[in-house]
């Protein structure tokens, strides 16, 4: 595909995924401008002693490993925000499966800025790319058997919208972005409230009236609770697949169900062959390892 051409396919900037949220964090060139002051500081002194402001140069990112593409727009932002003048040119797009060796983008500009930006921009791909080649094998395992995956809470602080992103580009759906767009009574606000009904109560009492209730349970008389007061959506946490199955049967269409706790990609197809609507799964993203991603520079 011609550089131009390749510019231009992207159509879907990870800026725009989550507009509205992400604005109100000041973007995403406020966490890269953090990651750049974290590693650059004053200076790089490396970079700085040994090339000369003018010198110029080429590099390739190549993927080393078999994985998914994530975060290309991200590691374009670094060498932007290094020197405007630098030009990415991505080879492939957000959420493509490339093999070893495959080019990921090449980018070509001031040497300094290539050298000094380097390890941020790995940094950022290796972990997005994790995130969506972990996904992705949920997700296959899930298959067309009519069962969400969903990410969870449980993301690298000041990196939710990136690895939320993350999952989508990998095959999965997103649960509640944060605390202020979704309603879910776990466990400690039952203990809070003095039970499910008294919390599920109060909260119809607070709440817009086309708000949906989630509710987690542990137990079937939790789940029997959770349906007398008339939730939308019952998260069974930590059951194994024969308390499922019970509850499946006990929910019998009244509420969604959703299953969270322990669920590895193995553990979906059963999970869906039970009856359940949604697996949250934290693994997508605490559990995800950085992908190994190299760049190699010369000099023009």
């Amino acid at each position: 595909m011609p550089r131009d051409d390749r510019k231009k396919s992207r159509q879907d900037p990870l800026v725009r995924a989550w507009a509205p949220q992400w604005n109100a964090l000041s973007g995403v060139a406020a966490l890269v401008e953090l990651a750049l002051a974290e590693d650059v500081g004053t200076g790089d002194m490396t970079t700085d002693a040994l090339v000369d402001d003018d010198a110029m140069g080429r590099a390739v990112i190549l993927a080393k490993e078999t994985l998914v593409v994530a975060g290309l727009e991200v590691a374009e932002t670094v060498f932007s925000l290094l020197d405007m003048e630098v030009e990415f040119l991505p080879a492939c797009e957000d959420g493509d499966s490339l093999a070893p060796g495959a080019v990921l983008a090449e980018v070509e500009g001031r040497m300094r800025a290539l050298l000094t930006g380097e390890r941020t921009a790995l940094n950022f791909l290796q972990r997005l790319s994790g995130v969506a080649t972990q996904t992705r094998r949920f997700a296959s395992q899930a298959g067309n058997l009519g069962v969400r995956v969903t990410d969870t809470r449980k993301t690298t602080p000041g990196w939710r919208v990136l690895e939320k992103y993350a999952v989508r580009v990998g095959g999965a759906s997103n649960h509640r972005m944060g605390l202020f767009d979704g309603v879910l009574i776990k466990d400690n606000h039952i203990a809070a409230c003095g039970g499910i009904a008294q919390a599920v109560e109060k909260a119809r009492q607070n709440l817009h009236h086309l708000t949906r209730v989630e509710v987690e349970t542990g137990t079937l008389d939790q789940v029997a609770e959770a349906l007398d007061a008339g939730v939308d959506v019952i998260m069974l946490d930590n059951m194994d697949d024969e308390t499922i199955a019970e509850a499946v049967q006990v929910i019998s269409g009244r509420a969604l169900v959703e299953v969270s706790g322990n669920v590895t990609g193995e553990r979906l197809p059963t999970l869906a062959l039970l009856g359940v609507d949604i697996v949250s799964a934290g693994a997508l993203t605490h559990s995800a390892r950085a992908m190994d991603i190299s760049m190699r520079i010369r000099a023009i």
